[in-house]
């Protein structure tokens, strides 16, 4: 489903189908990278998933689909511009399918979003941002199971290190007034959500 979501999505702008299949294979391939253990193609099917779920209140689909696929596509554990480089990589590819220069400027806004997950007063970035944030909100064992991936993923540092980092992150989501922007997302998450990253707190 992933993959025919993203042929039909490019396929409206008159991308041939063998022009189709070489986009596919770039995101499938960065996807796929041996040290993905969370930021993969599994990761993009939750979040279609997540983002189906609420599509009668998104106003530009195609605009967050494209982010979908490119937020992650640059992403190394060591690097802190992988948003940056996303929405280059993005931009570059949705010029040459021929999306509108506005439409582009939207994607790279919104992947650029994902660096904070900040309240954005776009509300299709508060829903692109919220279901990227709603693995923090599943149930307990998926959500350790998301903590195990993300541990793999930065397995290059110790485990001082580690925890030093991780603990900023889950402090800076507990600081916000809401970590979910959108109605729709904080009533199905945020109380577990908080929940979720209090307990791993406690571990690190």
């Amino acid at each position: 489903m992933i993959k025919s979501t993203y042929i039909n999505l490019i396929q409206e702008y008159g991308v041939e189908l063998s022009s189709s299949e070489t986009l596919w294979k770039e995101i499938r391939t960065n996807y796929s990278q041996r040290k993905r253990y969370y930021h993969n193609i599994e990761h993009l099917e939750d979040l279609l998933d997540q983002l189906t779920s609420v599509k009668q209140e998104i106003k530009k689909w195609n605009v967050i689909l494209f982010t979908l696929f490119y937020h992650d596509i640059v992403y190394k554990s060591t690097k802190k511009d992988n948003e940056e480089q996303s929405a280059i990589l993005a931009s570059n590819r949705m010029n040459e399918i021929g999306v509108s220069k506005k439409d582009i400027k939207h994607s790279y806004a919104q992947i650029i979003a994902t660096k904070s997950h900040k309240e954005n007063i776009d509300p299709d970035t508060n829903y692109f941002t919220d279901a990227d944030l709603s693995i923090l909100g599943r149930a307990p064992k998926v959500y350790q199971n998301y903590c195990h991936k993300i541990r793999e993923e930065y397995s290059i540092y110790p485990k001082f290190l580690y925890n030093k980092g991780r603990k900023k992150v889950i402090n800076h989501f507990l600081s916000m007034n809401r970590i979910f922007k959108t109605q729709e997302f904080y009533n199905k998450f945020e109380k577990q959500a908080k929940h979720n990253l209090n307990q791993e707190l406690k571990t690190l």
